[in-house]
């Protein structure tokens, strides 16, 4: 019996230190996940508290077709959508193989301003913010929880083929925003 069963075994058994110490091991990964899909601050944390409740109550399911990181990042993807269908006035655009050919404008400062007042690390993230979900979930799944192609599938739902074309897309319009930023006149 591998770590992951022991824990999972005894947790269902009803120790509570073990399910403290699954919450500790993956409250990041849940964290990252839900934190691309819903962007009110107020709600991450409800949301990742229903994510580990929803892992609680469906344990005593899970039948390690697949590694428990991968199973707990689904649960927390399909609760953030979820939530998002629920609270959200505009539609939700989920998974669809249509994608936007460039960043949309937000209102906030642009790129110039941004940089002049943050560091790169703060300008990155502002346009990873701006992808579409489906971008911003598998680059945060693929790049910060070094979870594979095959694994973001699982999580998704996705074709493994869909999974890297949505990585290529968000790499390129990330690298598209990143040249527009250079392209400007603070580099000239």
């Amino acid at each position: 019996m591998n770590d992951e069963e022991g824990l999972v075994r005894r947790i269902i058994l009803g120790d509570v230190r073990a399910y403290q110490t699954l919450v500790e091991r993956y409250q990041r990964l849940v964290l990252h996940m839900v934190g691309r899909i819903v962007h009110q601050s107020e709600d991450i944390e409800d949301v990742c508290q229903e994510v580990f409740i929803k892992v609680y109550r469906h344990l005593p399911d899970y039948k390690f077709g697949s590694k428990l990181s991968t199973w707990i990042a689904s649960i927390a993807y399909r609760t953030a959508i979820n939530y998002i269908k629920k609270t959200s006035r505009e539609p939700v655009s989920g998974f669809s193989e249509q994608g936007p050919e460039e960043l949309p404008n937000s209102g906030l400062a642009n790129p110039e301003e941004m940089l002049m007042h943050q560091d790169w690390k703060a300008f990155l993230h502002a346009q990873i913010d701006k992808l579409p979900v489906q971008y911003r979930t598998i680059l945060t799944l693929y790049h910060l929880e070094e979870l594979s192609y095959e694994e973001i599938g699982q999580a998704t739902g996705l074709p493994e083929g869909t999974v890297k074309n949505y990585l290529f897309r968000a790499r390129k319009l990330l690298k598209e925003a990143l040249l527009r930023y250079k392209n400007s006149e603070q580099w000239r």
